[in-house]
């Protein structure tokens, strides 16, 4: 599914993909040249972008394996992306076989490749579905086939939430998803920020409003953490996404706030 590959049907390859842009900056093939030209601009902004990249992925696979720790065997993943090394049914499979995964995106070119990773696996499926509407992710067939909602789950909103506006109420989202799970159920969120390097982040928003098919807003501290009501923050709470609770091999930066995305961790309420 690159350039001369064949088109999933609603995939425009004339316009840079949000799932396929993420796919370019980890180092993946399911992308096009409009999505490497897009990853080329936001590269000039911040040199850095493919290494923000790769630690939000690290933040990810952490965050699986903190979940499988404390019980969870059931994963939803929200705007999953397109497939690549480190999976989330690949981290909590390897570490408890037999973990549930479903993921959930509307990118054809991530539902695609998507279905054909996971069509010998039993334990994991995808959803083609908008997370801004949960009533239909949560009524999904697929999603009720691998989840029990009367056992805890973990919900991932991995650097999604960014790409929902004002208008499409993201705090509303969170709390649709949020009002379904079941007790001792869990959610995963990191999210851009617009706090620590303003510049960049209006920069980097502009990049997307004009070339993909996604708009961002980025966040202060205050509103990312507003988007856990609901949820009890585990330590270290909302941080930037390296320090949030590395690995003994992995390299903690002296200045976090280079990594312009905020993560943590929640365990639902009452």
């Amino acid at each position: 599914m690159t350039d001369s590959g064949p088109l999933p049907p609603g995939a425009d390859p004339d316009k840079a993909s949000v799932a396929r842009m993420y796919d370019a900056m980890l180092g993946g093939e399911h992308n096009f040249a409009i999505d490497r030209e897009a990853v080329a601009a936001f590269t000039a902004i911040d040199p850095q972008v493919r290494m923000l990249a790769r630690a939000n992925r690290a933040f990810l696979g952490r965050a699986v394996r903190f979940l499988i720790g404390n019980g969870v065997r059931q994963f939803i993943d929200l705007g999953s992306g397109i497939p690549t090394q480190g999976n989330v049914h690949e981290v909590a499979q390897a570490a408890s076989p037999g973990a549930r995964v479903v993921y959930v995106d509307k990118d054809p070119v991530a539902v695609a490749h998507s279905a054909s990773l996971l069509a010998d696996n039993p334990d994991a499926d995808i959803v083609d579905a908008d997370i801004r509407r949960p009533d239909e992710v949560l009524s999904s067939p697929q999603l009720h086939k691998l989840i029990d909602f009367e056992q805890p789950v973990a919900v991932l909103m991995v650097a999604i939430l960014h790409f929902i506006t004002p208008e499409e109420d993201p705090a509303g989202i969170v709390a649709g998803f949020r009002d379904a799970l079941p007790g001792d159920s869990w959610l995963a969120l990191s999210h851009a920020t617009n706090q620590d390097r303003p510049d960049t982040a209006a920069a980097v928003g502009r990049l997307y409003r004009s070339r993909a098919t996604s708009p961002v807003t980025a966040r202060s501290h205050e509103e990312i953490l507003g988007l856990f009501t609901g949820f009890d923050l585990v330590d270290p709470g909302l941080v930037h996404v390296p320090v949030w609770r590395p690995d003994p091999h992995d390299r903690v930066p002296d200045n976090p706030s280079e990594y312009w995305v905020y993560a943590g961790v929640g365990r639902k309420s009452g």
